[in-house]
């Protein structure tokens, strides 16, 4: 039994790797340690399948919901293709060996500025978080000695707030409904920082995906930096009204979207840090104390509990994001 499993009280292992054949896989590979088939095999399975085969010719996905008149005329397919990619590269870890993958990142960096940043999520709006996270996932692509993620660092670096975290640069300046709507609605020029506020936890540690994901970047000073000021808000609420409530780290999913405990400790385990480090082993303990008697862990820790019955989606999710705890343990403990 490896230092990580002799932590939990419950062994997690026989859950997951009887699970479904990309979550087995990678109990193999990462946590078991065993030699396993080309990662080219999880790209042949169904599920990645179907999503290659929803591709629009330009890489995108089609938005599958109702879309009202906003600026500009690539929000759906960007918001979209953020969505598919995030499945294809952090369930079956594609690259830009396959032609789905090449074609959806190049989509995606079509939506970067000559500023850097990826425009396009809101509006003609300054998304420094989306920005990160989608950066994340190209770099796991296989881009990270891409020119343009060169770019897109040197960017994030620049829009950093003075205590040297991020936020939404919108969020930093108090505008009425109605001006905040036709910001985030229609063309106008990007809102400028007021760079004395503070960073958000939420945002920051969407941006640090980034970092985390690149082997220069994730040994820099600011990544530690960064990495510092998010782990000093564990479980406390945002500082803005956006995902404010402190109960949102310890609301999970996989992929990643929003920050929460699972994918903020998942780039802090990357970029450094130690499990002897206060916040962190604090962290740590959470997830100890709070895994279920099956091995694994619930995918909200907000509600009430009650007893129903788990979708197959919620069942899913719980084994991904089981998964994504026992790596990091294992990254901490070994």
């Amino acid at each position: 039994m490896k230092n990580w499993q002799e932590q939990l009280r419950y062994d997690p292992i026989p859950p997951l790797v009887s699970s479904n054949e990309a979550v087995t896989y990678f109990v193999r590979r990462d946590l078991l340690e065993e030699e396993v088939s080309s990662i080219s095999h999880l790209w042949e399975l169904p599920e990645a399948q179907k999503i290659c085969k929803n591709q629009l010719v330009d890489g995108s996905w089609k938005y599958p919901g109702k879309k009202p008149v906003v600026y500009p005329e690539h929000h759906y397919s960007l918001v979209e293709t953020w969505k598919q990619f995030r499945f294809l590269v952090e369930k079956y870890e594609f690259t830009k060996e396959h032609p789905c993958a090449r074609k959806a990142a190049e989509y995606l960096f079509s939506c970067q500025t000559e500023e850097g940043d990826i425009r396009g999520m809101i509006a003609n709006q300054y998304a420094t978080y989306y920005t990160g996270a989608i950066m994340s996932l190209l770099i796991k692509a296989g881009y990270e000695d891409d020119s343009r993620i060169e770019k897109g660092f040197q960017w994030l670096l620049s829009m950093r707030q003075d205590d040297l975290g991020w936020t939404i640069p919108i969020l930093t300046v108090h505008f009425d409904r109605e001006t905040m709507y036709k910001l985030t609605s229609q063309y106008c020029e990007p809102v400028q920082p007021d760079r004395s506020k503070p960073f958000s936890h939420n945002w920051t540690g969407m941006v640090l995906r980034a970092f985390a994901a690149h082997k220069k970047y994730r040994k820099s000073r600011e990544a530690a930096i960064a990495g510092t000021l998010l782990k000093s808000r564990f479980f406390q609420k945002d500082v803005y009204t956006s995902y404010q409530k402190a109960s949102y780290w310890v609301k999970f999913q996989y992929p990643f979207w929003w920050n929460n405990l699972v994918s903020a400790l998942d780039s802090l385990s990357l970029i450094g840090f130690t499990k002897d480090d206060p916040d962190i082993k604090k962290a740590l303990e959470w997830f100890i104390d709070h895994q279920q008697e099956d091995g694994l862990w619930k995918i909200s820790y907000v509600e009430p509990e009650k007893k129903r019955t788990e979708s197959a989606k919620e069942k899913e999710m719980k084994l991904w994001v089981s998964l994504a705890i026992c790596r990091i343990l294992k990254r901490f403990y070994g």
